[in-house]
């Protein structure tokens, strides 16, 4: 039995992750910003026999972030990371984009990602463990009109190859999932309407992640794409 912390799992992807890793009897350890929403998730993966801890707080408030983390690894052996929290913002182009966007999308969608995994990864880094960043396709192929979102997840992206140089002789796994459009609420938060018929569901790619972390000892898939 492993013990695994998801970032975002109130909803969307997080969600849908931490429902089948507690198919799993996986122990889970659940951040997000809303409390009520997370503890709806906590019920259901309790429900399937897992154990769950929920922590509500904003994970870019760096003073909360290392108070959380700090008693996380005192009390758990973390065994598996996802970093899956993220923001998108609607198509504007750079010179209309408002600062505090900016600010907010790279910081949620990459910096607090970096500092989370930072205040883990040596608790971690001499056991087989994983850290599996969930960073999106966007962190392949920038478009118009994303600036700030293609800014966060093509530093996810090299976060995640740096990170994976760095720990080559340490037992732990580093993996990216670069997904494209998800049938999510994230667009609608951010004001923008997009065809989500045709988007993946967040429970098949949950699949993936649970298929990822069920290999064999000796195979670890780096890098997975999914297209819809």
């Amino acid at each position: 039995m492993k013990t695994i912390l998801i970032t975002g799992a109130s909803d969307g992807i997080g969600k849908s992750i931490a429902i089948k890793l507690a198919e799993q009897k996986e122990t889970l350890i659940l951040f997000g910003r809303d409390k009520d929403k997370l503890q709806t998730v906590k019920v259901a993966c309790e429900a399937s026999g897992s154990k769950v801890e929920t922590y509500a707080f904003d994970l870019t408030d760096n003073k909360q972030r290392d108070e959380v983390v700090s008693g996380i690894v005192q009390s758990h052996q973390i065994d598996v990371l996802i970093n899956n929290a993220g923001i998108w913002h609607n198509s504007t182009k750079l010179g209309e984009l408002p600062e505090e966007t900016i600010q907010q999308v790279i910081t949620t969608n990459l910096t607090s990602q970096m500092l989370l995994t930072k205040g883990l990864i040596e608790s971690m880094r001499s056991r087989e463990t994983a850290i599996i960043n969930i960073i999106s396709s966007a962190g392949l192929q920038a478009r118009a009109g994303r600036t700030a979102y293609a800014a966060s997840k093509f530093g996810m992206r090299g976060f995640t190859e740096a990170l994976r140089e760095e720990t080559k002789d340490d037992p732990i796994r580093i993996g990216a999932v670069f997904q494209s459009g998800t049938n999510t609420q994230m667009f609608a938060k951010a004001g923008e309407s997009m065809p989500l018929e045709k988007y993946t569901d967040p429970e098949d790619l949950a699949d993936v992640i649970v298929f990822m972390l069920t290999r064999p000892p000796k195979l670890w898939l780096n890098e997975v794409r999914v297209v819809y």
